[in-house]
């Protein structure tokens, strides 16, 4: 039985390990050896259950003894309710080794003295049902088929001889068919009830573990969910301070150069720069605080700059020297505030890298598009001719980037002959407001690098 239950039991595949225990060096999990992992606590307490019972059960049998047979079967029963949970199939083999050599070591019992020690073969099939493997819980539902069928004719075939020897009213074969049919129905049901009930144990066990499997699912989900809510803040600020203080600063940068220069040749061009400096530095400081705040504060603001500061934007790369020919095709008012937002910062970041990475002294030509369902946006400049990349990181493409794809719509920025070009087209609604997580890594922001 030790090899057959070993071998019975491998068709259990769900792991059970003792709590407490699986943390020890070496131990190994449940895989359908002959006994369970269980705790100590509860091996005593179904060994002390059995015992106190096989000890009720013998002093109520003890005017009705057959014997040292009956003593035999009460603790042969007796073990077998004992490694009920520690083993369901060693049990069941032990209960139905004893109930056999019952049937042959002890006279015929009539149907009204039914020896109490055979209850005890329902828990051990309870147990088959509600921790046996699915081999095992087969042969608790055979045995109580099974043992059904041999308890009906072990009490029917010698009723049926003894009626057939004298006089009846019915007739032997009736009556005893009757008794027959009424101890299968009985010892059925003492056997089956047990093994369904054990099925129903099970069954529950295992919907309480999938519901807590299900929880723990569904909370790794929401830390996911935040984890990646806080990654697209993270991305959104950085990119709006990227916008911010990169286009400030380049601003400032070329200001304060040409009123350094003309400080001793025109004092009122130097003047007039510093006051451009001066309002640059102001605005890039609200914008920036604003920014602070919505960090600290998730009630806090972001800039929104819409596409009418667009004029302002371009009239200050004007001051600086570059040389900005914009084109508008359509009419933005219907524009959501998120779109308005988009195609301002893509235009200012674009004629930010025209200024810091392009040819100085020559046009840059900006085109914005405003269709009913998209927003076209083309900012062609003509190329350093020093041969060389800007020493810019890339994040600005990678930011425009996101812009668009976070809009549902798409950017294409290189290379164009002589010229570089960023060409950007994005729905008028956005479709989304998130990033794809992963979708922009630092080999990307290379590939996109000036």
């Amino acid at each position: 039985m030790t090899r057959s239950s070993s071998a019975d039991s491998a068709s259990d595949r769900t792991p059970r390990v003792i709590p407490g225990d699986d943390a020890r060096p070496g131990w190994r999990t449940y895989r359908g050896r002959v006994f369970r992992p269980m705790l100590r606590a509860q091996v005593v307490a179904d060994v002390l259950i059995a015992g106190v019972l096989g000890v009720v059960v013998a002093a109520l049998s003890a005017s009705g003894s057959d014997g040292p047979s009956t003593y035999v079967v009460l603790v042969g029963l007796t073990l077998a309710l004992a490694l009920r949970r520690l083993s369901p199939g060693l049990a069941l083999t032990i209960a139905w080794v004893f109930a056999v050599f019952q049937m042959v070591a002890m006279p015929a019992l009539g149907a009204g003295n039914v020896f109490p020690a055979d209850l005890f073969i329902g828990g051990v099939v309870y147990t088959t049902a509600a921790y046996g493997s699915r081999r095992v819980r087969l042969y608790g539902l055979l045995s109580a088929l099974v043992g059904a069928v041999v308890a009906a004719a072990y009490y029917g075939i010698p009723d049926f001889a003894n009626r057939a020897q004298g006089a009846t009213m019915y007739g032997a074969a009736a009556e005893s068919w009757t008794v027959t049919i009424g101890v299968f129905a009985v010892v059925l049901a003492v056997l089956l009830l047990p093994w369904l009930g054990g099925l129903v144990a099970r069954t529950r066990q295992t919907a309480r573990m999938s519901r807590e499997a299900q929880l723990l699912a569904e909370r790794d989900a929401a830390r996911a969910d935040r984890a990646v809510a806080v990654e697209q803040e993270r991305v959104r600020i950085a990119r709006d301070m990227h916008d911010i203080v990169a286009h400030s600063l380049a601003v400032v940068i070329a200001q304060a150069d040409g009123a350094r220069y003309a400080l001793k040749a025109d004092p009122a061009i130097a003047d007039q720069a510093l006051g451009t400096i001066s309002g640059t530095a102001r605005r890039a400081l609200g914008d920036v605080r604003e920014l602070l705040g919505a960090l600290r504060h998730e009630q806090g603001t972001t800039p929104t700059p819409d596409v009418d500061d667009i004029e302002r934007l371009v009239g200050e790369m004007r001051a600086v020297g570059l040389d900005v020919r914009v084109e508008r095709r359509g009419d933005p008012d219907a524009l959501p505030t998120s779109t308005q937002l988009a195609v301002y910062r893509i235009v200012q970041e674009s004629l930010t890298n025209a200024y810091k990475h392009g040819e100085q002294g020559t046009p840059v030509h900006a085109t914005l598009t405003y269709r009913p369902d998209t927003v076209e946006i083309d900012v062609v400049n003509r190329r350093a001719d020093d041969g060389r990349p800007g020493p810019g990181t890339g994040h600005g493409l990678v930011g425009m980037r996101e812009r668009a794809t976070m809009s549902g719509g798409s950017m294409t920025a290189g290379p164009r002959g002589d010229d570089f070009a960023v060409a950007v087209r994005m729905p008028t609604h956005p479709a989304s407001g998130q990033t794809p997580r992963g979708l922009f890594t630092p080999t990307e922001q290379e590939r996109t690098a000036r």
